[in-house]
């Protein structure tokens, strides 16, 4: 029998969000389908599981405004009963020297990765500790494991999330709650489109399966984390990186 749990995926309007969108819809999940800038590719996201039979909420909320967060998940209870998974996926990425990093830089990087988190977990928990279940994917980086030259701010925030994911795993326990992190290795989405054709082939040549992963292959990681097969994983980071960090 197909399920009928309900997942809440932020930055789900392209990328890996995408991806994790249509592999849950066609397993039967519910979808609330954060996105924040991209109304068109979410929009037409929505349109097209809906039309493959899923039941799909697009919610646009900025998450890391705590309030917008809230009022996302209330909306996704209101219209689901409930929130079973939990996939953080928002996220932005930037090259940049670290002197040439400011304070505000590092603050809307810290906010929308690392308080995004915090607070989609914050407005989840309530109503899986009531039910005494529940599942929470971070999606971190393999930069957020081994650090990234130029990428410092990008770096600590996805460590950052690596360390929610493990202390958040062993106060949740005894609750029921699995929490998990997916980090993923150089990935073929928007978020490299600024590197050029050349430094995509170095990256593929570091990489031991000689191949860049896909957002689907990400996705089938979060999935597996989210579903009853991980029911004995908690606390634990699993990075699909093609070898990439061995």
């Amino acid at each position: 029998m197909m399920s009928k749990k309900t997942v809440l995926i932020t930055g789900g309007s392209k990328g890996i969000g995408s991806a994790c969108a249509e592999l849950f819809a066609s397993k039967g999940y519910r979808i609330v389908l954060n996105y924040f800038s991209s109304e068109k590719q979410a929009a037409d996201l929505a349109f097209r599981l809906s039309r493959q039979g899923a039941d799909v909420l697009p919610f646009k909320a900025d998450v890391s405004d705590f309030e917008q967060v809230k009022q996302m998940v209330e909306a996704g209870e209101r219209r689901f009963g409930a929130i079973d998974v939990l996939v953080s996926n928002a996220g932005i990425s930037e090259q940049k020297l670290f002197t040439d990093i400011s304070p505000e830089d590092w603050r809307r990087m810290m906010a929308v990765t690392v308080d995004a988190a915090f607070y989609c977990c914050r407005a989840v928990l309530p109503g899986m500790l009531s039910r005494k279940k529940g599942k929470i994917v971070l999606v971190s980086s393999i930069w957020g494991m081994v650090g990234a030259s130029c990428e410092v701010h990008y770096s600590a925030a996805k460590a950052a999330l690596i360390g929610l994911t493990k202390s958040l795993a062993k106060e949740l326990g005894p609750s029921n709650i699995n929490v998990n992190c997916v980090a993923p290795g150089i990935i073929d989405t928007d978020m490299n489109s600024h590197l050029s054709a050349e430094d995509l082939e170095d990256l593929k040549q570091q990489t031991p399966l000689r191949r860049l992963g896909t957002p689907q292959q990400v996705a089938e990681t979060v999935f597996f984390l989210a579903s009853e097969k991980s029911d004995f994983i908690t606390g634990q980071v699993i990075s699909p990186n093609g070898g990439f960090v061995i």
